[in-house]
């Protein structure tokens, strides 16, 4: 069993449920500071799922052999539990995820925030080894990765935030920040098994972020462009654009995205 945070409506809706995936070193909690609320209160029943690996909860398998497939599932096992197929969106590598899910399963929409390319991470991890060789390596070598990324609060504001969101939120959400092994899940993300988007016919919404250091501009085009779409581009913003102080405008494009394709 996964685990689960949902929020409901206050009154009886039609709406379909939503989904929401996180990304690596992250889980549910990154939904519920602010989104898992804002989207009840709009007449969504809203779960976040938090994926194998990243809570307390022992995983059903050792981390080191985890796949994206694993994750795929974990998400099915959510989303086949409820009555209708869900909305869905995922950030960063939830939102590799999302491409993979659906490739083989249906659903209304979906929107990709902040999502790890199509073409894979390798250009990410270039980048990490440019701006830190010497602690990227040494994760990398014991083959744990949060110490390189979100160890310190520092670190998680390089990677994570921009300037204008609050030290004591920073820390705070660094604080909750879970391990990342190095498994298969990455060489999935390498080459193995990244997206096929001939296989997707889901609507889709690509959101990224002008700061984001994590995946770039380019990237995220490049990611729509897969799909078919064109990505929208949110000014002042890094990567974890659910939880920076301008969430409420992300989440307001989401919402009007999803009701003008389900009035």
């Amino acid at each position: 069993m996964v685990d689960v945070i949902e929020k409901g409506p206050s009154r009886e809706s039609q709406k379909p449920p939503l989904l929401f995936v996180h990304g690596a070193y992250h889980g549910a909690w990154c939904w519920d500071e602010h989104f898992l609320d804002f989207f009840a209160a709009k007449g969504y029943r809203s779960l976040a799922v938090t994926l194998r690996g990243h809570s307390k909860n022992p995983a059903p398998k050792p981390m080191r052999s985890c796949s994206i497939v694993d994750w795929v599932d974990d998400v099915a096992s959510v989303a086949d539990s409820l009555p209708t197929r869900p909305l869905l969106v995922g950030h960063s590598v939830g939102g590799f995820v999302v491409q993979k899910y659906l490739e083989s399963y249906e659903a209304p929409a979906a929107v990709l925030l902040a999502p790890a390319p199509a073409s894979g991470i390798t250009k990410f991890f270039l980048r990490r080894f440019k701006l830190h060789p010497w602690l990227t390596a040494s994760t990398l070598a014991m083959g744990k990765t949060l110490r390189a990324v979100g160890g310190t609060p520092e670190l998680a504001r390089e990677s994570f935030f921009s300037d204008s969101t609050p030290d004591a939120d920073v820390a705070r959400y660094a604080a909750q920040l879970v391990e990342e092994y190095v498994s298969r899940f990455v060489l999935d993300m390498l080459f193995l098994d990244l997206p096929k988007p001939n296989l997707v016919t889901t609507p889709l919404l690509v959101l990224g972020a002008e700061h984001d250091i994590l995946f770039t501009q380019r990237e995220i085009r490049a990611t729509a462009a897969a799909y078919h779409t064109e990505a929208e581009i949110f000014p002042e913003m890094a990567h974890n654009m659910m939880l920076e102080p301008g969430w409420a405008a992300v989440a307001e494009r989401i919402r009007a995205w999803f009701e003008q394709l389900m009035p």
